[in-house]
C-alpha cells in the first residue's frame, strides 16, 4: 500500500503543510496506524470531520464507506464503524489531506477535482475510484503525479 507523506518538497514545505494541517484539524494517518485504528474502530462522529474537509455529501460519504446513506445515518456518533468502513476512512482522510497539500488549500478545487473525470483513471472521478482500498492507491498516486508537474 502506498505510505501518504507530507514532506514533498522538503523541510520548507513540510513546515508550511503542518501549519495547514492544524488549521483543518487533520493529521496524517501512517501505513500501520490506519490498519490498528481499523481493527479498533473508528467514532461514527469522525465521518463528518472528514467529510467537513472539503465539504463531501452524505451521500458521496456513505458511497465510500461502501455503505448506504441510510446505514451511515442509523449509526450514533457515539458508536465506531465496522473494520472495512474505518479503514476506507481513514484513507479518505489521508488522501483529503494530500489533495490538499497538492491544490494548496483550495477546498473547492479539491472538491471540484474529485468529481472530474481523470484520464490516467480511465475517465473515472476519483471518488468513483475510491469504491476499492486499491483505487485509493491509484487515486494518491495521480495527486503524487500532481505534486511533481508530471500528467495526471
Amino acid at each position: 500500500m502506498t505510505q501518504f507523506h507530507f514532506y514533498f518538497g522538503g523541510m520548507e514545505k513540510y513546515n508550511v503543510l503542518a501549519d495547514r494541517a492544524v488549521h483543518y484539524g487533520a493529521s496524517h494517518v501512517s501505513d500501520f496506524s490506519v490498519i490498528r485504528t481499523s481493527r479498533e474502530g473508528v467514532l461514527r462522529s469522525m465521518v463528518d470531520t472528514v467529510s467537513n474537509m472539503v465539504k463531501l455529501t452524505d451521500n458521496e460519504m456513505a458511497y465510500l464507506l461502501g455503505m448506504t446513506p441510510r446505514n451511515l445515518h442509523r449509526i450514533a456518533t457515539d458508536k465506531r464503524l465496522g473494520t472495512d468502513a474505518s479503514e476506507r476512512l481513514l484513507l479518505l482522510k489521508n488522501i483529503l489531506i494530500h489533495a490538499l497539500d497538492t491544490f494548496e488549500g483550495n477546498e473547492t478545487v479539491v472538491r471540484n477535482w474529485l468529481r472530474t473525470p481523470v484520464s490516467e483513471l480511465n475517465d473515472q472521478t476519483p471518488l468513483q475510484m475510491m469504491d476499492t482500498v486499491t483505487g485509493f492507491t491509484l487515486v494518491d498516486d495521480v495527486l503524487g503525479r500532481l505534486d511533481y508537474g508530471l500528467p495526471a
